[in-house]
């Protein structure tokens, strides 16, 4: 039996948590992901079934079997496969009808105009250490007022940030300009993780190496990130209910089931970021 595909009732179950006005307003949005891997292909698909219609996918890498533990696309099926295109057809198997523009060169200053050209919310899902791209992209959200939030995957939780157009921005936040590379990782840690209810049950610290550009991951905190990401969407889309725009920030930690909201006035220059920034340093293997 052949299944036609229909729109209004494959999102159906969707209505009485919001209106049938309010879905055909997510199924005309346009979202850009960039990064399609541990939090990149949850936020995706978990938007596809939210019911948004359009989307702007940036990744230029592949799948590997160190991506099984927490990656939605990846299996032995799909190692070797571009991220962007196994995502993509994810997302097209639930939605057939979506409109999927795809920049496989990842984001980058020749196609920056193209990824962000009519996008209503951007998402970010880069790698916690492709620091340039990252600034890139928020400070052209900033540029043409397209609200940018970011969902880190910490231990077993997630840390949330909200950039809202005409608010603090990514810079005035995590204040990484003019900083060493190192320097600006340990910003940014500090940054997405005030509350740092994460730091207590590291395991193995030594796991966390940034010279190497590596650190541990699990699937939970990818899956909540991907949760947070999808409720915070639609608040902003659909324009309902409040939602804490940098200096604020918010934790939760399923671990140590503790939820915080944090408050920076001055992002990492407050005095209470530069003493965590005193405490990060040190314990972070830099070489």
């Amino acid at each position: 039996m052949t299944t036609v595909f229909d729109y209004q009732r494959a999102f159906s179950r969707n209505i009485g948590w919001v209106s049938a006005d309010e879905q055909a307003r997510l199924r005309r949005a346009r979202v850009a992901i960039a990064g399609l891997g541990g939090v990149g292909g949850g936020h995706l698909l978990t938007l596809t079934r939210l019911g948004i219609g359009r989307f702007h996918l940036a990744d230029f890498d592949q799948f590997d079997v160190h991506n099984f533990n927490r990656q939605a696309g990846a299996f032995m099926s799909t190692v070797g496969e571009n991220k962007l295109d196994v995502m993509a057809s994810m997302a097209l198997e639930v939605n057939p009808e979506a409109e999927v523009d795809r920049f496989p060169a990842g984001v980058t200053a020749d196609n920056l105009e193209a990824f962000l050209d009519g996008v209503d919310v951007y998402v970010d899902a880069l790698d916690f250490f492709a620091m340039d791209a990252r600034r890139m992209v928020f400070k052209a959200c900033a540029d043409r007022g397209i609200p940018a939030l970011t969902a880190a995957p910490l231990g077993m939780g997630v840390a949330f940030l909200y950039f809202r157009p005409g608010g603090m921005s990514f810079e005035e936040y995590f204040g990484v300009e003019g900083q060493a590379r190192n320097e600006q990782f340990a910003r940014f840690i500090a940054g997405l993780s005030p509350a740092m209810l994460q730091r207590t049950y590291l395991a193995v610290p030594e796991a966390v190496n940034f010279g190497e550009q590596r650190g541990p991951s699990t699937a939970m905190a990818c899956e909540l990130c991907a949760g947070v990401m999808g409720t915070a969407v639609l608040k902003v889309l659909l324009g309902r209910g409040g939602l804490r725009a940098a200096p604020w920030g918010m934790h939760f930690d399923a671990y140590r089931q503790k939820l915080r909201f944090t408050w920076r006035p001055l992002g990492n220059r407050n005095p209470l970021q530069k003493l965590l920034l005193a405490f990060i340093r040190p314990r972070l293997h830099m070489k």
